[in-house]
């Protein structure tokens, strides 16, 4: 991570957003890789799920994808979630260390913790424009963690 690298405050904990790649609405980056894109939970999605410890893949590499499509099941301390792809795409390709220890999105989200690749032309968010999408959703995301507590 970059020193320049700007930080979303979740309470207490920051959530460093990498200006490196580009991001999803759906707390996903993206960031080149060759021809495609490599794609992983942020660390404000790793925030919120805490610690995950189960992946499931529902489609096969090589699959197109829409936004918004299913293609997994993870599941965390939190909660059971469905994964949904963050952009029209093609010959999705998964990271398979994750099938052996899904910790790895825990423990290093920005790297080894990716979680798909795939190719894509779909218009994506700069670092600037996440903070600012999750600067809008941070009262409303404070209710729904706080419903859950109580």
């Amino acid at each position: 991570m970059s020193d320049g690298d700007p930080v979303f405050m979740m309470g207490t904990y920051e959530a460093t957003i990498r200006t490196d790649r580009q991001y999803s609405t759906n707390h996903m980056w993206l960031q080149v890789d060759g021809d495609r894109y490599r794609v992983g939970f942020t660390a404000y999605a790793v925030r919120l799920l805490q610690d995950v410890y189960f992946l499931d893949w529902e489609i096969d590499d090589g699959s197109t994808v829409k936004k918004g499509q299913n293609i997994g099941e993870i599941e965390s301390s939190k909660a059971v979630s469905h994964l949904t792809s963050p952009v029209d795409g093609t010959d999705i390709q998964f990271n398979e260390e994750l099938l052996n220890d899904p910790s790895l999105i825990n423990s290093d989200c920005y790297g080894a913790g990716w979680l798909f690749s795939l190719k894509t032309d779909a218009p994506l968010q700069s670092a600037e424009e996440y903070i600012a999408h999750l600067d809008s959703k941070w009262e409303e995301t404070q209710r729904v963690i706080k419903g859950q507590i109580n």
